[in-house]
């Protein structure tokens, strides 16, 4: 069914979870998220970033998704991850996504109040909840992110910009990376302690990919109930095609895809189990 990216986030506050943000580019990507949460019957959220819109049309994106989750027997929302323009986020909202995230995390922290704010109150006009950064993660291996200076949340800051905004849900920096790491993370959960203890909204934590299970189900516990996950999918999408491409060089497109998704859908729902917090 498809729903809001709030009802799935309630849903895991009351189940002490964490709902899997699959960053999605095609029908593939989408089709194995959605597979992955009906095999585990968790919600999922489809998560499109604004800089696949030259690959994949953001209005094609929204229609397909939405087809795909009112089949599912699961919950599905659609939600647009790292904007900075506010076009992309208004065709979003237009488009039907169930939240959007304008990412302000480069900018002063008056500006990205400034910003933030403008874009919460276009999209609350329109039904549509927002998310927002404060800190800057850095880009690790293997990612197509934008290059963070890996600045931590402080958490007084985060509470001043989550009362003058009011954003929905908030993106805490805390030592995870986008992609792959390169070295050993250095994660701080106690961030989050302090920032539970400042804010009510509830958190997100970017750069799922390559995180240690033991620091996800702590940061879990500690209140982090959605999280992004990219680069790892896509390892595993591309370590398939190869095989499949070595093993038959004329392999009909069809049959590369269809194994890609299926080891998508295989990566997925461990990664969906995991955040079940069982």
């Amino acid at each position: 069914m498809f729903t809001t990216t709030k009802d799935v986030l309630t849903y895991a506050e009351k189940t002490n979870t964490a709902i899997a943000a699959f960053n999605c580019y095609n029908a593939e990507t989408i089709q194995a998220a959605v597979q992955a949460a009906e095999n585990q019957q968790q919600p999922v959220i489809i998560a499109y970033g604004e800089r696949y819109k030259d690959y994949m049309s953001l209005e094609a994106f929204a229609t397909f998704t939405k087809v795909i989750a009112e089949q599912a027997s699961v919950d599905v929302a659609l939600h647009l991850d790292h904007s900075y323009e506010f076009e992309t986020i208004r065709r979003a909202v237009h488009a039907g996504f169930t939240s959007v995230m304008f990412d302000g995390s480069a900018l002063s922290l008056e500006e990205n109040i400034k910003q933030t704010k403008e874009v919460v109150d276009f999209a609350h006009e329109h039904g549509v909840d927002v998310e927002a950064e404060i800190g800057s993660m850095q880009k690790g291996a293997f990612s197509d992110e934008e290059e963070g200076d890996g600045r931590l949340t402080d958490p007084d800051e985060a509470a001043d910009f989550v009362r003058k905004t009011n954003v929905d849900f908030l993106a805490a920096s805390i030592g995870t990376v986008h992609g792959m790491y390169d070295g050993d993370p250095e994660i701080r959960l106690d961030l989050l302690d302090a920032l539970k203890e400042r804010i009510e909204t509830p958190l997100v934590l970017h750069g799922g990919s390559g995180t240690p299970e033991k620091e996800v189900l702590q940061a879990i516990e500690k209140g982090i109930r959605k999280i992004n996950v990219n680069t790892e999918i896509s390892l595993t999408a591309v370590e398939s095609i190869a095989k499949t491409v070595k093993e038959n060089s004329k392999a009909h497109l069809s049959v590369v895809m269809e194994n890609a998704q299926h080891a998508m859908v295989d990566h997925m729902e461990k990664i969906v189990t995991l955040y079940k917090n069982n």
